[in-house]
């Protein structure tokens, strides 16, 4: 399915009445600077609707996405490294950890990681929470463009065996390498 309308619909720090609505939701999660943002502007095409950044811990709430008009698409916080005071990290890690774990939400999960480091102990940490919970789980392998060409197929395929289960999308923000095969697993 083409994406043919994206909106910001607001950012929010814990319940609210358009998470209940019934709209299916995709939550977009991973490691600061994985580049969640990023892989949601590609998805709908449009360089500025999740704002990305540089730094890490920019996004400090549920910033919800309106999909065609038909299911929401939520940048959720990365976990990992913030620039944050210590009581800023926790609420962040807690509105993560409430909205994925505890909430009655369901959402499909896009877990990103960043293709050339591979798996680390914080993302296989966050796949065994959401496997525990249930979770239909996407792994979209992000900046695969970044992987050296005479290592991309050997990367590729550790990352495969390593995810075996899951729907692993090698990523490209910048060459748009996975952005169709993602949509379609997504909506």
């Amino acid at each position: 399915m083409k994406i043919n309308s994206a909106v910001f619909m607001r950012g929010v720090k814990g319940d609210n009445d358009m998470l209940d609505d019934g709209v299916p939701q995709v939550a977009f999660i991973g490691r600061s600077n994985a580049g969640k943002s990023s892989v949601i502007n590609s998805l709908v095409n449009m360089k500025d609707l999740a704002r990305s950044s540089s730094m890490p811990g920019r996004t400090r709430e549920l910033n919800i996405f309106k999909i065609n008009n038909s299911v929401y698409f939520v940048d959720l916080p990365g976990y990992g490294y913030a620039r944050a005071n210590a009581d800023t990290f926790k609420q962040i890690n807690d509105l993560v950890y409430w909205y994925l774990f505890n909430s009655q939400h369901n959402p499909k999960v896009v877990l990103i990681i960043d293709a050339e480091v591979g798996m680390t102990k914080s993302d296989l940490g966050m796949l065994e929470a959401l496997e525990e919970k249930g979770r239909e789980v996407v792994v979209v392998a992000n900046k695969a463009d970044k992987i050296k060409k005479s290592q991309y197929q050997n990367q590729i395929k550790k990352l495969r065996e390593t995810f075996n289960g899951h729907v692993l999308i090698p990523f490209s923000s910048v060459t748009k390498i996975g952005v169709g095969e993602l949509q379609e697993a997504l909506l």
